[in-house]
C-alpha cells in the first residue's frame, strides 16, 4: 500500500465520482486516500454522506465506507496526503476552472473529467491511445501557474468515445467529413431511472452542450502542439445530433464518412482491429487487450450483450458498410462512465504515472 500513489475523488458523491472509487478499488498504482464532495457531505462518513444514493452496479467498496468526507473547497486540506486527483465535481464552469487551477498550484496534479478546461490552450485532453504526446504540453502549463508538479490533464467528453477513436485508427485513408448521431444513455447526465422516471419509453432530443463537444473535441485530440498551445487538426469537418436514449450505461453512435482515398471494407475492419497505442504497448493496468472490435452479426454492438467489453474499457463496432451518399457508415458503441468518463480518467492517469508525470510528493 505504501508503494502506492495517494489519490483523492474530488466530487466522489455523485455518479462519476463513484466511478472512479470502484475502479479504483485494490488497483495496482492508485489508493484512495480522500474524498472531497460539498460542505453538506463534509464531516461524514463515505457511506453516511451517500445515504443510500450509491448508483452502481457494483457494491460500494469496503476501504471507502469509513472515510471522512473532505470539503473540496478546503483545497489545501484535500490535498495534503495525496499524490494527485481526480476531479468530478459538480459546479459551475467558471468555479471549476478555479479550483482544479488551484489544487494543481499545490503542486498536486489533478486528471479531470470536466468539460470546464478542455479547451484551455495548454490543458492536454487525451485519449491515451490517440494523443499520449500532448502530455508534452505539461511543462508549458506549469510555466504559467508557476507551478514544478502540480498540473490539469483533462480526458474529452463520453459521447466522442464510440466513434473518434475508430476515425483516427483510419487516418490512413484520410477522412474528411463525418455526420455522426449520438444516442446517449441516462447516467451520463449523472441519473438512474429511478432518479428519472420520465425517460422510461422516453427519448429527449436535445443534450445541452453535447453537440458542439461531438464536433469539437475530436480536432483538439486529434492535434497538435505548436509553442504553449495545442492546435486543433483541420482535416477533418464534423456534424452532429446528440439524443438522450432510456438506456442506463452506453452510448450509441451512427456514424456516415466521406474519405479522400478509397479503402476497402476489409481495410477498414483491419485497420481499426489492429489499432493500439502506448497503454497496450505500455500494458498498464486498465489499457483493453483490445482496444476496438468489429462485430460481424448485423443486430450487433447491442448496449446489453457488447458495452462492457474489455471491462467497459474497449470500443465496439459494426454495421460497417458502403453509403449510397457517403462512403462508408457504421455503428459504434461505449461505456460512457468507464471508457468515457471515470475509467478514461484512471486509463489518463496510469499514462501520466508512466511517462512520469505524476510521482509521488
Amino acid at each position: 500500500m505504501n508503494d502506492k500513489l495517494q489519490v483523492a475523488i474530488l466530487g466522489g458523491t455523485g455518479m462519476v465520482g463513484q466511478r472512479f472509487i470502484a475502479l479504483l478499488n485494490n488497483h495496482p498504482w492508485f489508493n484512495v486516500k480522500t474524498i472531497a464532495a460539498s460542505p453538506r457531505s463534509a464531516g461524514r462518513t463515505y457511506e453516511e454522506a451517500l445515504n443510500g444514493r450509491w448508483k452502481l452496479e457494483v457494491p460500494m467498496p469496503e476501504s471507502v465506507k469509513n472515510i471522512v468526507v473532505k470539503d473540496v473547497s478546503n483545497v489545501e486540506e484535500v490535498a495534503k496526503d495525496v499524490d494527485f486527483c481526480f476531479s468530478a465535481v459538480d459546479m459551475s464552469k467558471d468555479e471549476i476552472r478555479a479550483i482544479e487551477e488551484r489544487y494543481a498550484k499545490t503542486e498536486t496534479p489533478v486528471v479531470s473529467n470536466n468539460s470546464a478546461h478542455r479547451w484551455t490552450e495548454d490543458v492536454p485532453m487525451i485519449i491515451p491511445e490517440i494523443n499520449p504526446d500532448h502530455a508534452g504540453i505539461i511543462p508549458s502549463q506549469q510555466k504559467r501557474l508557476g507551478t514544478k508538479r502540480g498540473f490539469i490533464a483533462v480526458k474529452p467528453n463520453c459521447s466522442i468515445q464510440s466513434y473518434a477513436p475508430v476515425l483516427y485508427s483510419w487516418m490512413d485513408y484520410e477522412p474528411y467529413e463525418v455526420i455522426v448521431s449520438t444516442y446517449q444513455a441516462i447516467s451520463g447526465a449523472g441519473k438512474t431511472f429511478s432518479e428519472w422516471p420520465e425517460m422510461e419509453g422516453n427519448v429527449i432530443p436535445f443534450i445541452s452542450g453535447e453537440e458542439e463537444k461531438s464536433e469539437k473535441e475530436p480536432l483538439k485530440v486529434y492535434g497538435h502542439i505548436e509553442g504553449d498551445r495545442i492546435v486543433n487538426y483541420e482535416g477533418i469537418k464534423i456534424t452532429s445530433q446528440c439524443i438522450r436514449v432510456p438506456v442506463l450505461y452506453g452510448h450509441t453512435a451512427t456514424v456516415f464518412v466521406k474519405f479522400k482515398k478509397d479503402p476497402t471494407k476489409d481495410e477498414l475492419i483491419k485497420a481499426m482491429t489492429s489499432f493500439k497505442g502506448e497503454p497496450q504497448e505500455l500494458s498498464l493496468p486498465s489499457a483493453p487487450k483490445q482496444f476496438i472490435q468489429y462485430l460481424e452479426d448485423d443486430n450487433r454492438p447491442q448496449v446489453q450483450l457488447d458495452v462492457n467489453y474489455e471491462r467497459g474499457f474497449g470500443v465496439s463496432v459494426g454495421r460497417l458498410r458502403e453509403d449510397s451518399i457517403y462512403d462508408w457508415k457504421f455503428v459504434g458503441l461505449s461505456h460512457n462512465t468507464v471508457r468515457g468518463a471515470a475509467g478514461g480518467g484512471v486509463l489518463c492517469a496510469e499514462l501520466l504515472k508512466a511517462k512520469g508525470y505524476i510521482t509521488k510528493k
